[in-house]
């Protein structure tokens, strides 16, 4: 479970064995330079049409950018645009979710309290994520509720996340300061990462699973998943 907890923490991405594991061929878009592609199909024709508050686009930023469209939207074209401040944007660690409707309209969650988003998916591979509010800033969003539904093609999966403020602890000897967790596909690597607590002062913390001061944790080969552990290291 821990690599299935990790990848949800971030709202990204879904069980390992839920998720597409392959990305459509890159196609050509000139809103960005990052590579694109499509969660069903190979353009915006073949895929759904979004609902209300629907995640379109996830723009990922952690190493090379790439985007991966999620549905089309019913009267305008989504951003996918690396570009935060586009007014179509909710930001979540190295992600940017675009989304259809101006994010302005989107109100402010309550820590502990409202679900800032919730990612359903269905036997068919289909992933909607819907924004219900955006998180305060200095804060994470993490997995409080998982729930199953019954379709006709069989059993999908519901996920919410809420907001909690960012760890203020300080780092133990030998503790952890960032998890990783990579899961590859065919022509990206998708990694989440995860803060547990504040390096001392004169040290930081890894930002990428490659770099000094990350160690090689479990693989998990079924689900092309391996974790890693990043350590505080002098600045």
């Amino acid at each position: 479970m821990l690599p299935l907890m990790l990848l949800l923490v971030s709202g990204a991405g879904v069980a390992a064995s839920r998720l597409p594991m392959l990305l459509q061929p890159p196609a050509d878009d000139h809103h960005t330079n990052a590579r694109v592609f499509f969660q069903v199909g190979s353009k915006e024709e073949d895929l759904p049409e979004c609902g209300p508050w629907a995640v379109c686009s996830k723009v990922d930023l952690y190493d090379s950018p790439w985007v991966e469209k999620q549905c089309r939207c019913p009267s305008s074209s989504c951003s996918s645009s690396l570009d935060a401040s586009d007014g179509h944007t909710v930001t979540d660690k190295t992600r940017l979710f675009k989304l259809c409707e101006p994010t302005k309209k989107l109100p402010k969650c309550r820590f502990f309290r409202d679900y800032t988003w919730t990612l359903r998916t269905s036997p068919d591979n289909i992933t909607e994520q819907v924004m219900h509010c955006h998180c305060p800033k200095s804060s994470v969003a993490y997995l409080v509720k998982r729930q199953t539904y019954q379709t006709p093609q069989g059993l999908g999966y519901q996920y919410s996340f809420a907001c909690s403020p960012q760890s203020r602890l300080r780092c133990q000897r030998k503790e952890p300061c960032r998890l990783f967790t990579v899961r590859k596909r065919p022509e990206v690597d998708e990694v989440n990462l995860n803060s547990l607590c504040q390096c001392p002062h004169g040290h930081h913390c890894p930002r990428h699973h490659r770099e000094a001061g990350v160690i090689a944790g479990k693989s998990y080969t079924e689900e092309a998943i391996r974790t890693y552990s990043g350590y505080c290291v002098p600045s």
